[in-house]
């Protein structure tokens, strides 16, 4: 039996955190799946993700996800769903979106999760394989596995690679977690939007469906969008909340109003991206 020749590796990642521009709810299909139009916009913000090679199998996790059962965490998840026989690994990860914001941030981790550990094992899956795998633990996974800003319809999965205008966000995070499944089964929500052109997007069309439901149950929410209103900006929930968003044209203009955040309301700044920046190998 050889000995292996393989140093032991160290990857390092930015597990992005995405916003929704819009989000229409186009219909509904027969399994209970809702039908979507968005546009995915990719942050240079997220969590930080480190992967470290062993030569023996079996995944390990440590940082911010003590309070997520290994059944329920979707690192380990997806994880499970690629490793080899022969390898394992270490995952340390340094959260910083917020669980329920509407961000992505658990499908992020998956898909990062997915990327890397590939390249870590050596296994040589392509985007494709990699994406139908992904797609099983969630609509957003595929997007991020993508690592580029897109436009989105189905339940999400169906996505062109769009190319978005230079812009800075201002996410302001409520205090409160939104539960999806809950939005997504409110009797008020809007379910049959007429669709939209790539074409109208650009031209300013476009809504949150969701938001309306979120803000009726969540004051947090509705005070998030006043603030950002109230400064001239165009203020929309992303995703199924619950954060709120207003892009800016420059990343001084974006701190600025930033460092106006009433108390108690959590604000970052980050730069749109239309591609990840490559996972940075360490030996």
């Amino acid at each position: 039996m050889g000995v292996r020749t393989n140093p032991v590796k160290t990857l390092r990642a930015l597990s992005p955190a995405k916003l929704n521009l819009f989000l229409h709810v186009t219909g509904r299909r027969p399994d209970g799946y809702h039908l979507l139009q968005t546009v995915f916009q990719l942050l240079s913000w997220g969590d930080d993700m480190r992967f470290e090679w062993r030569d023996t199998p079996g995944v390990s996790l440590s940082g911010d996800t003590g309070d997520i059962a290994p059944a329920d965490n979707l690192i380990l998840r997806a994880a499970k769903l690629i490793s080899p026989l022969d390898q394992g690994a270490h995952i340390y990860v340094r959260k910083r979106i917020p669980r329920g914001g509407g961000l992505g941030g658990g499908s992020s981790n998956a898909a990062t999760t997915l990327v890397a550990l590939n390249q870590l094992w050596k296994l040589e899956l392509d985007r494709d394989e990699l994406i139908r795998i992904g797609t099983s633990m969630g609509a957003d996974v595929p997007v991020f596995i993508k690592g580029r800003s897109a436009w989105a319809e189905g339940i999400g999965e169906k996505l062109t690679p769009i190319s978005l205008p230079k812009r800075w966000y201002v996410v302001a995070q409520p205090d409160c977690f939104v539960s999806t499944a809950e939005i997504f089964a409110d009797p008020e929500l809007t379910l049959q939007t007429p669709p939209i052109t790539v074409q109208a997007f650009f031209s300013g069309a476009g809504r949150n469906d969701l938001q309306p439901v979120v803000v009726r149950r969540y004051p947090e929410v509705q005070r998030a969008v006043e603030w950002l209103r109230e400064r001239s900006l165009n203020a929309r929930m992303t995703g199924s909340g619950a954060c709120v968003f207003a892009s800016v044209e420059s990343e001084q203009e974006a701190y600025i109003i930033a460092e106006q955040a009433p108390t108690g309301l959590t604000v970052v700044v980050a730069e749109g991206l239309d591609k990840l920046p490559e996972i940075q190998e360490v030996t």
